[in-house]
């Protein structure tokens, strides 16, 4: 299957989990993948699995958190791609701490990259694609499911939510859609990924 050919989708979070699994499947249809990820580690092996489904990609270490790395990387995949169809934001952190036992390190640090880099992802690759003519951007919503020990995680994916709903009215105009996609426990989370994004 190829009804992706010609198109570049950008993942982060891409180094494992989810956003491996939707590098993968985007690869088989002939998609070309910008994956990212704040270690190189795990990023190897998602772009031999790219490989090993036919497609191509490029790995980008960026820590998405920060506006100046957000730029670093958007400007780095026009540079290679040319433009960007569809970005996946699969990035999250998931401190598992009580109220009470929290450091304000952990709190902002899961702000910053659960709700404050999909804003500064959905602002500038809004951009881009405005001037493209169009686009898909999809973030993904909260996977846990016990919220004991996940203030942070739960407050962060709740702005999420919003920022995703937003975001969709004012951009429908210029031909992008904005998904939040929440995980269906049981359901197939890659698969529905495809579809909204086709």
């Amino acid at each position: 299957m190829a009804d992706s050919a010609g198109k570049t989708v950008l993942i982060t979070g891409a180094g494992k989990g989810t956003g491996r699994r939707v590098a993968q499947a985007f690869a088989g249809r002939g998609a070309s993948l910008a994956v990212n990820d704040v270690s190189p580690v795990n990023l190897d092996e998602t772009l031999a699995l790219i490989q090993a489904a036919g497609g191509q990609g490029k790995a980008y270490v960026e820590d998405i958190a920060k506006k100046i790395p957000v730029q670093a990387l958007l400007n780095a995949v026009l540079d290679d791609f040319g433009h960007i169809d569809i970005l996946v934001n699969c990035a999250e952190v998931e401190p598992r701490k009580s109220v009470l036992e929290m450091d304000d390190w952990d709190w902002q640090r899961t702000l910053d990259v659960n709700l404050s880099a999909a804003f500064l992802l959905t602002q500038s690759v809004g951009r881009i694609m405005k001037e493209q003519g169009g686009g898909v951007i999809l973030h993904v919503g909260e996977r846990a499911k016990e919220p004991e020990g996940r203030a942070a995680y739960f407050t962060s994916k709740a702005g999420l939510a919003a920022l995703s709903a937003l975001a969709a009215c004012e951009l429908s105009e210029y031909g992008i859609r904005v998904y939040h996609l929440q995980p269906d426990e049981g359901g197939d989370m890659v698969r529905h990924i495809l579809e909204l994004c086709s």
